[in-house]
C-alpha cells in the first residue's frame, strides 16, 4: 500500500532525537512499531527497510539511536571508519538511555490517532535487534522481531554489560528471531545459547544460510532472494500477533 513519510523530533532527557515516520496513506488505526536501525543510523538503506515495512500496514517510528552522542541527522557511512564510529557511539551510550528512548517512542505511538494503542510492537536489525529485544521487556509491546541481533549472547550493547538475555522471562508478548548461519557476530554456539535462554517464551526463530545484515541492500552481504523470504516470515509473524482483538 502507499505510504507517507515525515520527520519529527522527540526530546528525551534534554536530548533531541530525530524520528523517521512512515505510515499508510489509508486511514487507520494501524499497529504501531518502533523500528531500530543498525549502527549506521538512518541512512537510505535503513529508510528503505522502514518504508517497506510501513507499506505492509504499520505505523513505523524509527529513532536515531545515538542522538545523545552524535549531532541530529547524522548518518554514519557503512565503511571501516563508520564501523569504528558506530561501535564507539554505542559504547558511549548508557543502556538506560536506550531504554528511555524506547519508552518515549512507544508513548508517542500510543498517543497517535492513527495507531491502535493495543497493537504495539518492535523490530530491529543488528544492534537494533538487541534494542528491539529490550523494548520487548515493556508490557505494552505485543510482538517483537529481532533480525540478526548482536550482543544478546554476551551483553554487548552500550556502556557496561546489558542484562537483556537474563531478563528474557519478563517478555510477555510474542518474539521472533532471525539469524544467518554465516554471521560472524553470532556464531553457532552463541546462537544456540541465545535460543536456549528463550525456551519457554512465545518464540519462533528462523535460520537462513546468509551472512550478517543480508537484508540491507547496499553491501556485498545483501541477498535479495533470502531478504524477500525473510520479509515474508517477519510480516506473517507481525500480522498474526498484531491482528485486531476479537470482540
Amino acid at each position: 500500500m502507499r505510504i507517507e513519510q515525515q520527520t519529527i523530533g522527540l526530546t528525551v532527557d534534554d536530548s533531541l532525537m530525530r524520528v523517521h515516520l512512515a505510515r499508510p496513506v489509508e486511514e487507520g488505526p494501524w499497529p504501531g512499531l518502533i523500528f531500530y536501525s543498525d549502527i549506521y543510523q538512518l541512512g537510505d538503506p535503513i529508510l528503505r527497510l522502514a518504508n517497506r515495512l510501513a507499506g505492509y500496514g504499520f505505523v513505523v517510528a524509527a529513532p536515531e539511536i545515538f542522538h545523545r552522542v552524535e549531532p541530529v541527522g547524522t548518518v554514519i557511512e557503512p565503511d571501516a571508519i563508520g564501523r569504528l564510529r558506530g561501535n564507539d557511539a554505542a559504547r558511549r551510550t548508557e543502556i538506560a538511555f536506550f531504554d528511555a528512548d524506547a519508552k518515549a517512542v512507544l508513548t508517542w505511538l500510543r498517543e497517535q490517532t492513527e495507531v491502535d494503542e493495543q497493537r504495539l510492537g518492535a523490530i530491529g536489525f543488528c544492534i537494533g535487534g538487541h534494542l528491539a529485544f529490550r523494548a520487548a521487556l515493556r508490557p505494552e509491546v505485543r510482538a517483537t522481531a529481532c533480525l540478526y541481533p548482536t550482543g544478546l549472547q554476551n551483553g554487548k550493547l552500550g556502556r557496561g554489560i546489558a542484562d537483556s538475555l537474563q531478563r528474557a522471562g519478563e517478555i510477555k508478548g510474542a518474539l521472533f528471531t532471525l539469524f544467518g548461519s554465516e554471521d560472524p557476530h553470532v556464531p553457532a554456539e552463541d546462537r544456540e545459547r541465545v535460543l536456549e535462554a528463550l525456551r519457554g517464551l512465545r518464540h519462533e526463530t528462523v535460520l537462513f544460510e546468509a551472512n550478517h545484515t543480508f537484508m540491507r541492500d547496499d553491501g556485498w552481504r545483501w541477498d535479495p532472494d533470502l531478504a524477500d523470504q525473510a520479509w515474508a516470515a517477519v510480516i506473517t509473524f507481525l500480522r498474526r500477533e498484531l491482528s485486531p482483538a476479537q470482540p
